[in-house]
């Protein structure tokens, strides 16, 4: 059995998390065997040979699972809505894309604010 399969995706931007529709294509090559003896009707062991497409009982080819396999390996790891996407702040979440943003400056913890004098010695590597 050969064939191609087109399909296209919804997912996220892995960068900027926006809704994207991402366009599979999936080539499709798989051998099938039978599961009944054609000359006698007889059902074959399939045992033998566990991993491999068969044919069912009216000997028909069931694709959902060759074909949800396929679909699922060409499936991109890190979908992006484009290839320059830059993502969003990790300050303040807001798309970058929209352009420069601010942000205020931040208040640092009471507790901490004895160490904003700290600076460390370059020779002796101490304050």
């Amino acid at each position: 059995m050969t064939g191609r399969l087109r399909t296209a995706l919804a997912e996220e931007c892995s960068r900027c998390l926006r809704a994207i529709r991402v366009p599979v294509e999936v080539e499709l090559e798989e051998e099938a065997l039978p599961s009944v003896d054609i000359a006698s009707g007889l059902p074959l062991d399939m045992d033998l040979e566990p991993e491999i497409l068969r044919l069912n009982d009216h000997h028909e080819l069931e694709l959902l699972a060759v074909v949800r396999e396929g679909i699922q390996l060409a499936e991109p790891i890190a979908p992006l809505c484009r290839p320059d996407c830059p993502g969003l702040c990790v300050v303040c979440g807001e798309e970058l894309a929209n352009g420069p943003h601010e942000h205020p400056d931040e208040s640092v913890d009471p507790r901490l604010e004895a160490l904003r004098g700290f600076r460390v010695d370059e020779e002796s590597g101490t304050e």
